[in-house]
Formats: C-alpha cells, structure tokens, sequence
C-alpha cells in the first residue's frame, strides 16, 4: 500500500498489492483528513476504514476474509429467513460520530426490526490483529452487540456502558461490552452451530448443515 496518508488521499487510482491483507495505520490525522479519504474511497468498497482520537488505520481485505465474510452473512441471514426476524443488512457501511471522534465500517452489520443510525450488531472477521480498538469505536457508536470471529470461534460482546463519558466505567477492560456467550439480540442462535458451519468450506454442505441444525433445534424434544 501506500506509504502516507496524503498519498493515499491524492493517488488517482488505488491498486490492489501482492500482498493478501495489508495494513495503513497513521497516528495525528485530523477528522477533515479522515473524512477526506472517505471520500476518495467513496467508489472503492475494498478498503475498510477505521478512525479513533486521531489513530487512522486502513485495512485491505485477503480473499480468505472475504470468503469468511460473505458465508457468515449468508448463514445469518438464512437464520434471520427461518425465524421469520425482520432484519436491516447494512455491511460494511460508514458509522461515524465527529463529536465522539470514532467511525468504522465493520465487515458485517444488521439492523434488527427496523433501520436505525447504527446498527444492533457489527461483525469483525479477525485475521490479523490490529492497532485500533475496535470496541470502543463501538461503544462510543452505541452498538449494542459486537461479534468478533477469530481463530475459528466466535467472541461476542454486549455493551453495558453506553455513557458520554470519555472512558467506559462498567466493563472498563472491554471498553464497556460484557463478555457473553449467546447473543442477547438473537437468544434462538446457536452460536456454536454457527462455528461448526462457518468452518465448512463448501458453501453448500455449510447452509445444508446449518439449515439441518436449525431444524433439529425445532423439534419437540
């Protein structure tokens, strides 16, 4: 990738480097910065953009990222079909508060029951570790819940600090988000069998399993 932030920002076209997955991260930027190159990646959904107090960090998706992504909505959203729950696929937006200092664009995002601002749940597909805490971009968004997907398991996240003020109280290790193990806003969901499918690298053998899970779960017992 580029080396600065301004050539990032003035290179009429971004190409696509040999690397997998690469990394831009810039301490010092200012929010007219930040939001210039928003703009200038208005047209280029490849990149993902987070900004926290300054810290800038811009990340280039591998295709195992991208692969691990798009199954994840896609097993989501088959869940969200059997439950008959109205949900709001939002992606990988741009949420963004200036008075908050934070913005980020998840690699996954869903309004639950109707469209909001912000979304009820933001997904992180996590291969390489990174230099912005993520959690407190979204605490200071208001997401309620925040999945991370890493290492082939899932670790999920309820915020429980949603104040104004500059640092979490509650939870203040987690940035305000309570370590849980089922989803608050989807309590039917079987995180587990959602890992197991996640893991098949068949796309139809992991809906075909993963609607069969869905299924059994239904039966009277």
């Amino acid at each position: 990738m580029v080396s600065s932030l301004k050539e990032l920002i003035d290179e009429p076209e971004l190409g696509h480097s040999n690397d997998p997955e690469e990394r831009f991260i810039s301490s010092g930027v200012s929010w007219d910065s930040y939001e210039s190159l928003l703009t200038k990646l208005e047209n280029n959904s490849h990149y993902r953009v987070n900004y926290l107090d300054g810290i800038l960090e811009i990340v280039s998706p591998s295709i195992r990222h991208e692969k691990i992504k798009t199954n994840l909505g896609m097993l989501l959203e088959r869940f969200f079909y059997s439950k008959r729950i109205r949900f709001v696929p939002m992606g990988s937006s741009t949420f963004k508060n200036k008075a908050r200092k934070a913005g980020v664009e998840p690699d996954e995002c869903y309004c639950i029951g109707e469209e909001k601002k912000v979304p009820d749940l933001a997904i992180e597909v996590v291969l390489t570790s990174g230099s912005v805490s993520k959690l407190e971009i979204y605490r200071r968004l208001g997401v309620a819940e925040v999945w991370f997907w890493e290492r082939n398991q899932f670790k999920l996240y309820h915020l429980r600090d949603n104040s104004q003020q500059e640092q979490a109280t509650v939870y203040p290790d987690t940035y305000g988000y309570e370590p849980i193990s089922q989803s608050e806003i989807l309590p039917e969901l079987d995180i587990s069998l959602l890992e197991q499918c996640l893991t098949i690298s068949d796309s139809i053998q992991a809906i075909d399993e993963f609607e069969q899970g869905l299924k059994a779960a239904d039966e009277p017992k």
